[in-house]
């Protein structure tokens, strides 16, 4: 690239701080991702996905260096940190990576509900409870993350006055889950590519 323009003040000054937010962004939607496929279980994304962080980070903080004198390339910096983590939650919200498992709790009569469920083949576990009004009905299920707006939707139509709970588990052993549909989704051509990054 010619000096001339790297020396430029629209180089110095824009374009620069611009390259620096982009490969700070970059880097901390890496990172924020491989949090996320490390308490998922995805040891073997770990380290590729590691790699790249960490080349980015290196290739901007060299950057920084280089230039201390300019105030817009810390400004790049910290803005880039910001969306990079923005970006992170968001790509790890549309991958919905993980199970859940759902209590629902209600003392109205769920036999809808129930029915709905199981057309959907999810596995459920109904038991009778007692709540500080009466006689309820206790449903608990694991289902898949990306599943999971299906499930409340089925709940919001059948039983709307239910109540119910939602947490993130690490490990479940067998189970029913709905079938999926249509073509592989991007998750399980990574997991073609690597075998052992299994949700567990």
């Amino acid at each position: 690239m010619d000096n001339s323009f790297l020396d430029s003040d629209i180089f110095k000054w824009v374009i620069l701080p611009l390259l620096i937010f982009v490969s700070r962004m970059l880097d901390v939607t890496l990172a924020t991702l491989r949090n996320i496929f490390i308490t998922k279980g995805f040891r073997n994304l770990v380290p590729i996905v590691g790699f790249f962080e960490v080349l980015i980070w290196l290739i901007s903080i060299r950057q920084i260096m280089q230039h201390l004198d300019n105030p817009m390339t810390y400004l790049g910096f910290a803005l880039g940190f910001a969306a990079g983590t923005y970006v992170g939650l968001h790509v790890e919200s549309r991958l919905a990576l993980g199970l859940q498992v759902l209590r629902i709790i209600t003392h109205q009569d769920c036999t809808n509900l129930v029915l709905a469920l199981k057309r959907q083949n999810v596995g459920i576990t109904v038991i009778d409870g007692e709540g500080g009004k009466g006689p309820v009905k206790i449903i608990f299920t694991i289902v898949k993350r990306k599943d999971m707006e299906m499930i409340r939707n089925l709940i919001r139509d059948n039983n709307p006055l239910a109540f119910y709970s939602i947490e993130d588990i690490r490990i479940a052993s067998q189970g029913i889950f709905p079938q999926k549909q249509g073509i592989s989704s991007a998750l399980d051509k990574i997991r073609a590519v690597f075998p052992g990054s299994k949700e567990k």
